[in-house]
């Protein structure tokens, strides 16, 4: 008896047992995708795990359906990496496997209603649904669930369905479709039966009177003689000047023939020859200083200010790793960065350079995936946001993170909840690579860890061509008030900076980190505001579409003419986003090009693209935006950057707060002034005098640090102690209460001290869904390993109690 265990992409807490043959257990190796039946009907695309002998005892094992691959498209390392994050971060293997391949790798069962034919039924007996849905199944064989949403007109179209399936009207079965097609392109030649010279002639006399078809072969030998490479039809078409009918009426009288060649849906552009750019002293210095700590140490800070050129060291690296025949994986926080990335190593090393984030297409995703597994030459550099970690690399030498500061690199939802920094630190450990982490506000665990002498840590303090830290000023917004020198939300501070700007023909930036029009619209009359009714929060104003919307869950409604508790028409708007700042900027400077870049206007897959290289070509003058604009860009002409409101962001209720507030200021201090000219940062806020608006006007990161870790060790926060965070979701308030204190009190029960809540969160309810929060805090000699899986005993017994099954509980390790 063989059998397989089999990982589901579905939260289970163990692998499923199937049984196989003894051929299928000879040739299925771990990592191949399997379609097994789950549940009563459903099928999945499984993932091999082990093959062995022991039969489940829980269960009758079922047989698998069918293999799916030939070889395995997972590779060993890559499941270990996997099964750590899985342990580390508490989630099932099936959520990692969920999260780290692509969609068109996951089979979906699709599922077929056909008519039963021997069924004769009176259209009186049918509800309006079920007939519209038995009316539909005349006219073709068979639907599937997305038609009978689109004839129904609604979501729920189970009830209808099952209603049917019961009266034995209809019958269903599940059928797995393939979701990858690869991109074939059309390429015409002429056919071979014409090669000769005298056939050659006898064709052209055919076809002199069908000129149009005749220009079509004569274009067809300039190009082949111009260069010998295969010709689009898309090509001929458009240089002959003909219509792709013509083309398509020479293939069927077989003078043409037709054959199709598989390509890359994403191709390279750029000669990838460029020559490194020589490195200054500094870089130079640290470079070798890089070097020498990874012959001792497999981590690596480089802690260098921004603008000093730290993407050319990371070039230099990636050079030498490519000359040892060795993958380099280049970690970045943000789509928009990876935009002007691409571009740049791509002049450097061509098409060995691959892109993997979540503007891609599943299809596009594929390709990359392949490319890897075949250890191509098109993915020796991957670039990436933080999934691309889960990639199979087939021989890892180095890992770059590049603003290793920033939030985005932790999964917050769906699970796996994981860091990618932490975990890229575990993958090139497996793989006996190097990590170097860039930033020029790294984190405090990090800058922690490398004060420690657990990583090595390099310093870069001038930045390339000794161009001039930018000229940081702060605003006094409470003073500019009283004496009424504001004009909207613009100090007369920031409107002469910004006049003499543009004046001398720079750019500005300007950075505010709310999207919208306005975050609050308020009744002046009895004081209310219109709420969203699935979240405990306000609705923001859009200008633009002129609506309401809640950036939670992301209901919308018209804009409000009157208010809804008294009705009078006397709405205002209170507070600021990024629309506001956009329409204040072109009222103040009519003449000039203003954009804004925020979610809103990034929506597409190549909206970050457009947004950038009109700002790069200099056809836009001042670029609005949210903390997109923060992170690693690289303007050459901008001298002016205005912090709008800096308050909002130190007043947020997370420990966490002062420090992204320093790091979020310094970063987009870092956009002014990058080459000759010094740049100026106008910092606005109410509390100029504030601790952390000084540090950042002054640069002083390490004040900043010694500060901080103070408070961190006086209130038991990282980096000195560990948190986890469990959080309960349900839609009735007074069970998340039960559930929540039950929680807590069997977790005080174990660990007594340390355990803080459970607590409503500042935005305590989410589509619906009342949310409490429990913290744990783990000291430094308090074992990691006991601690979860006292907390996982504790979760099986919450579990077991009728009343708590359907609280949802969210176990986010690490979650800051």
């Amino acid at each position: 008896m063989y059998f397989l265990d089999v990982i589901l992409p579905i939260p289970l807490q163990r692998a499923f047992t199937y049984h196989i043959t003894k051929a299928e257990a000879k040739f299925l190796k771990p990592g191949m995708r399997v379609a097994v039946p789950f549940g009563k009907s459903k099928i999945y695309t499984a993932l091999a795990y082990k093959i062995h002998n022991n039969p489940p005892t829980a269960y009758e094992p079922k047989t698998i359906h069918q293999i799916l691959d030939e070889s395995p498209i997972v590779k060993d390392l890559q499941l270990k990496h996997w099964e750590w994050i899985a342990s580390y971060y508490m989630c099932s293997l099936g959520e990692v496997m969920r999260a780290a391949m692509p969609n068109a790798f996951i089979l979906e069962s699709e599922t077929i209603i056909s008519k039963n034919e021997k069924v004769d039924i009176k259209d009186s007996e049918l509800k309006d649904d079920e007939f519209l849905i038995y009316e539909a199944l005349h006219h073709q064989s068979s639907l599937k669930i997305q038609d009978v949403i689109s004839i129904l007109d609604k979501k729920r179209v189970f009830p209808v369905i099952n209603g049917l399936v019961e009266k034995g009207i209809l019958h269903l079965q599940e059928e797995l479709y393939e979701k990858y097609q690869p991109k074939l392109v059309r390429y015409v030649k002429l056919h071979s039966y014409h090669k000769s010279e005298e056939k050659l002639q006898e064709l052209l006399e055919i076809l002199g009177r069908a000129p149009k078809q005749r220009e079509v072969i004569l274009t067809l030998f300039t190009l082949e003689a111009s260069e010998p490479k295969p010709i689009k039809v898309s090509e001929l078409v458009q240089k002959s000047g003909t219509s792709a009918s013509i083309v398509k009426a020479l293939i069927d009288k077989n003078i043409l023939e037709e054959y199709h060649i598989k390509t890359d849906r994403i191709q390279f552009e750029g000669d990838g020859n460029m020559a490194s750019k020589l490195l200054s002293e500094a870089q130079k210095t640290a470079f070798d200083e890089v070097e020498g700590i990874f012959k001792t140490k497999s981590v690596a800070l480089l802690h260098g200010v921004t603008s000093s050129g730290k993407t050319e060291i990371y070039v230099q690296l990636i050079q030498k790793q490519l000359e040892q025949q060795k993958q380099v994986l280049y970690l970045l926080p943000e789509i928009a960065l990876t935009t002007q990335l691409v571009q740049r190593l791509q002049d450097y090393f061509g098409e060995k350079v691959a892109v993997f984030h979540s503007r891609y297409s599943g299809h596009e995703r594929v390709e990359v995936w392949y490319n890897m597994l075949n250890n191509s030459e098109k993915a020796q550099v991957i670039i990436g946001a933080r999934s691309s970690l889960l990639l199979p690399f087939y021989n890892l030498g180095l890992i770059i993170v590049d603003e290793e500061h920033e939030q985005s690199y932790k999964q917050f939802d769906p699970a796996p909840r994981y860091h990618a920094r932490d975990a890229a630190i575990v993958l090139s450990n497996m793989h006996g690579a190097k990590t170097l982490l860039g930033s020029a506000t790294p984190s405090l665990e990090t800058y922690f860890n490398a004060s420690q002498g657990k990583y090595g840590l390099v310093e870069l303090n001038t930045r390339y061509n000794n161009v001039v830290m930018p000229d940081i000023e702060l605003v006094d917004l409470a003073d500019k008030y009283k004496r009424k020198r504001m004009k909207g939300h613009f100090s007369d501070r920031l409107i002469d900076e910004m006049t003499e700007t543009l004046e001398q023909g720079f750019q500005i930036i300007l950075f505010q980190n709310r999207r919208g029009f306005s975050p609050i619209v308020e009744c002046t009359t009895c004081g209310t505001s219109p709420q969203c009714p699935n979240c405990d929060v306000s609705l923001t104003y859009h200008q633009y579409r002129d609506q309401l919307r809640c950036h939670y869950c992301g209901y919308n409604s018209v804009m409000l003419k009157s208010c809804q508790a008294c009705g009078n028409q006397t709405l205002d708007t209170k507070g600021f986003g990024t629309e506001q700042i956009e329409e204040e900027v072109k009222i103040l400077f009519p003449e000039k090009k203003v954009a804004r870049m925020d979610l809103d206007t990034t929506r597409g897959k190549y909206g970050f693209e457009k947004i950038i290289t009109n700002f790069e070509q200099r056809e836009v003058d001042i670029l609005v935006g949210t903390q997109m604009l923060t992170k690693g860009l690289d303007f050459r002409h901008v001298k002016l950057v205005g912090i709008m409101n800096a308050d909002n962001l130190l007043n947020f209720p997370d420990f966490r707060a002062h420090e992204r507030s320093y790091q979020l200021m310094a970063q987009v201090s870092g956009r002014a002034g990058r080459t000759d000219i010094r740049g100026k940062v106008l910092i606005q806020s109410y509390n100029p005098h504030h601790n952390i608006l000084q540090q950042v006007s002054t640069n002083a990161y390490k004040v900043m640090y010694a500060e901080q870790m103070n408070d961190r060790h006086n209130y038991k926060y990282p980096p000195v102690y560990r948190l986890i965070k469990i959080t309960f979701k349900h839609k009735d308030y007074n069970r998340v209460n039960l559930a929540a204190d039950w929680f807590a009190k069997s977790l005080r029960h174990v660990f007594k001290a340390n355990i803080l809540g459970p607590e409503f969160p500042p935005v305590s309810r989410i589509r619906n869904l009342y949310l409490k929060n429990i913290l744990i805090k783990i000291p430094q000699n308090q074992s990691l390993v006991k601690t979860k899986e006292a907390i996982k005993k504790i979760e099986v017994s919450f579990n077991a109690v009728k009343d708590f099954r359907a609280v949802r509980v969210i176990i986010n390790v690490d979650n800051y």
